[in-house]
């Protein structure tokens, strides 16, 4: 689903960015993909959860990083409901308005509270469902934002303490990812290898080979 409020947000950030960063690479949700020599990518997700802002419900957010051959180097998340600006520079910690945020404590599987997404394709939501079928007796509870960037910030602040999920787009990861990482998150895929959007798994420091041990069986 595509709204105009999309269509604007892209018009909006992508001008924005052009204007202040013209050398910059911009790629985008709804089809932007400039390119630019200066060797930094911007991934723009211009309303990620928009069934979210559809329903009115709280989640959806704009996401934007910066990458370069190093890796995300800045990224933030703003949740227009909530009023929050979560925010990262590699190497200098995350934030939430400002704040310094970190991830939980948590180190028993059983406590853990776990955020995840499914699919918009029904095939796949149902081999997602049979996962957590496997998983719920294993874990504290399942919550589902339908938004993975604010997921991924969720992780960051301590208000859930694992996310996982499957099929994503590269926009819809990069900021989230980094700054969960910044706030002493463990970042990776289901299998513990590097993180890669059809493949994600965020954890606190305590339970990331935990879930990647329950995601293997």
């Amino acid at each position: 689903m595509v709204t105009e409020h999309d269509r604007a947000s892209e018009r909006l950030i992508v001008g924005r960015l052009a204007e202040l960063r013209p050398d910059d690479a911009v790629v985008g949700e709804e089809g932007t993909d400039t390119a630019g020599p200066s060797g930094v990518r911007w991934l723009v997700d211009l309303i990620d959860g928009t069934t979210n802002f559809l329903y009115d419900l709280a989640g959806y957010n704009v996401s934007i990083a910066a990458r370069t051959d190093g890796g995300t180097q800045v990224g933030a998340v703003y949740v227009p409901a909530t009023d929050e600006l979560f925010s990262a520079v590699r190497g200098g910690g995350a934030r939430c308005n400002g704040a310094p945020i970190r991830c939980s404590t948590t180190t028993d599987l059983h406590q853990a509270l776990v955020a995840t997404g499914f699919s918009y394709l029904p095939e796949r939501r149902t081999a997602q469902a049979a996962r957590i079928a496997g998983l719920i007796h294993r874990i504290r509870d399942i919550r589902r934002s339908g938004a993975a960037a604010y997921d991924l910030c969720c992780v960051a602040a301590g208000r859930v303490d694992v996310y996982f999920e499957q099929w994503l787009g590269p926009w819809d990861v990069a900021a989230g990812e980094l700054i969960a990482a910044e706030a002493g998150c463990r970042t990776g895929s289901f299998d513990g290898g590097p993180v890669h959007p059809s493949n994600v798994l965020v954890a606190s420091p305590g339970l990331f080979e935990q879930m990647v041990d329950v995601l293997r069986d």
